[in-house]
């Protein structure tokens, strides 16, 4: 069921990824989109045979859905609008790049650079999940799964390097894609989910046991020397 469930969720994926570049463009003759979900999907098979090959445990809790008993309603109120935002953003970036053009395109040298961006995120959130298995789509304490503080690897230099991932992930892509208008606009997901580390952080303070020294221990949420 497992198996099932998951080349379920990756077809859903693809198919929505793909909607939501090649509507608004217009055309399916776009290559660096091609190749950006080529990157996508081959990235998520390397994690998955990588990280989440031992953890079906953590892989059944990330293909749950995104509202849960325990979750905070600040979280469930925020999860919808992570997502108006992050479809916003996608879909904003074929329409400059077709149509708009309100910034110009990066030029070869600058766009290259947005695919490694993309693929220093996905090692970012790979990282992260290959050392947490806590690391589930919610936010919320998970007492049933005996959660406890993970302080190491990844998580001795920053308390959330998946949210720390995302961020170099968004850039990357609108610079990928040829869009310095969607490199702008990025920092609205962004927001939401620097809104979103608050959120948690309080819930763990609150509730997972020893979160609040780990806290002291390492100072820095998501990047390192700034925040």
């Amino acid at each position: 069921m497992l198996g099932l469930k998951l080349a379920l969720a990756v077809i859903i994926e693809f198919a929505v990824f793909a909607g939501l570049l090649f509507g608004p463009a217009g055309t399916l003759r776009w290559w660096r989109a091609w190749l950006l979900l080529g990157v996508f999907f081959g990235c998520a098979a390397a994690t998955l045979g990588w990280v989440l090959r031992d953890r079906t445990d953590l892989l059944n809790e990330r293909l749950r859905l995104p509202f849960q008993a325990g979750q905070p309603r600040a979280d469930k109120i925020l999860m919808p609008i992570l997502l108006v935002a992050f479809v916003g953003w996608l879909v904003f970036i074929p329409l400059d790049v077709f149509r708009f053009r309100l910034l110009g395109r990066p030029g070869p040298l600058v766009s290259s650079l947005g695919l490694v961006l993309v693929f220093v995120g996905w090692w970012l959130e790979a990282l992260a999940m290959r050392e947490n298995p806590f690391a589930i789509a919610v936010v919320r304490h998970q007492p049933e799964r005996h959660q406890t503080v993970i302080d190491s690897g990844i998580y001795g230099v920053v308390r959330h390097p998946m949210y720390a991932g995302a961020i170099p992930l968004f850039v990357g892509m609108a610079l990928w894609l040829e869009s310095y208008a969607g490199v702008v606009l990025a920092a609205v997901p962004s927001a939401v989910l620097v809104v979103r580390t608050l959120i948690e952080e309080r819930l763990l303070r609150r509730e997972l046991q020893g979160y609040a020294a780990y806290a002291e221990r390492v100072r820095y949420r998501l990047i390192p020397l700034v925040w």
